[in-house]
């Protein structure tokens, strides 16, 4: 089984040699989406000897994944495994998501409750409930942990997925997606790995309003 890790990545520079150091033990190949980074993402990333796909301007997390998607088929992955650049995650948890799919999940995602909220601040737990269920009034299935980055999706999964948004609302989407095609999903707990750096990438309260309002015209026109 070939597993191909995709990591999304905006201006990482501090951050994205680390990641791909820890991911490389886990992985068969790495691809960094390089989403139109100002700094050097794309150069660090090219010294560690993987796959840069780059966007030349930032077209929004959605955009980075189908871009990822897209290149992990034409290398022939058997499994894509997405992972945050910003060290959110914890590359040794990946065999979890190998095992859930050597039993027969077609998709699998990392949850963060099911370790008990350890480690994640309050807003962010409050933030995390409300993606939930705005997620399951819009598309019917529920997940502990719908706006998780870390991710695993079977060669089969890919080819039946959609992406049709391109900014954070793409979590959501992916989990209707699941929905939509009657995947074999599960849920694995991970680890919760919050820095001051992380924090700082996440949304703010605008850009969530921003993202459910997508969220419907997503589930009205699709």
């Amino acid at each position: 089984m070939k597993v191909i890790a995709i990591i999304p990545a905006f201006n990482e520079e501090t951050t994205i040699a680390e990641v791909l150091k820890r991911t490389r033990p886990f992985v068969d190949e790495i691809i960094v989406v390089n989403d139109g980074s100002k700094d050097r993402t794309r150069e660090i990333s090219l010294e560690y000897g993987v796959l840069v796909a780059s966007h030349v301007i930032n077209r929004g997390l959605g955009a980075a994944i189908g871009t990822g998607f897209e290149a992990a088929k034409k290398q022939g992955a058997d499994l894509v495994i997405t992972l945050d650049a910003d060290g959110q995650h914890d590359p040794a948890e990946i065999p979890l998501f190998e095992k859930a799919v050597k039993e027969g999940a077609e998709a699998v995602i990392g949850s963060r409750m099911k370790t008990g909220f350890k480690g994640m601040p309050w807003y962010r737990r409050i933030a995390q409930m409300i993606g939930n269920i705005v997620t399951f009034v819009l598309f019917g299935i529920w997940v502990t942990d719908s706006q998780s980055g870390y991710r695993a999706f079977t060669r089969d999964a890919l080819e039946k997925i959609s992406i049709r948004t391109n900014r954070m609302e793409v979590s959501s989407e992916l989990i209707a997606e699941i929905k939509r095609n009657h995947l074999h999903f599960t849920e694995v707990p991970i680890k919760a790995i919050y820095t001051t750096y992380s924090l700082s990438k996440g949304q703010s309260f605008f850009v969530g309003i921003k993202t459910v309002l997508k969220l419907i015209v997503r589930r009205i026109c699709f």
